[in-house]
């Protein structure tokens, strides 16, 4: 069964620009380390503290492979380290989603 992880982030709305930094680099270390990245989203109108991102996976044990994998990978350790030293994450939420149409 695939799962999409759908997390939500609350950023710091006078970061934006370090949060879309972090963001684009996922866009090669994902793929790299087993994840399928759909995408990122950031703020346009309305909310401009909110941001998204969904990654899917074949199964729960293949995201689970996949975090062990971005743990030793040292992009992402790097944009890990980017993120804490820029502080414009302020909160993460993850949803597991699974699909019932399409």
């Amino acid at each position: 069964m695939t799962v999409t992880v759908f997390i939500r982030y609350q950023i710091d709305p006078f970061k934006r620009d370090g949060f879309e930094v972090y963001a684009r680099r996922w866009s090669s270390i994902i793929p790299k380390c087993g994840g399928d990245l759909i995408g990122y989203w950031m703020p346009l109108e309305g909310t401009n503290n909110i941001a998204h991102a969904l990654i899917s996976f074949e199964s729960l044990a293949a995201y689970e492979a996949y975090r062990a994998r971005l743990r030793t990978d040292p992009e992402g350790i790097a944009n890990f380290q980017y993120a804490e030293e820029q502080r414009f994450i302020l909160a993460e939420e993850r949803t597991f989603l699974r699909p019932v149409s399409g």
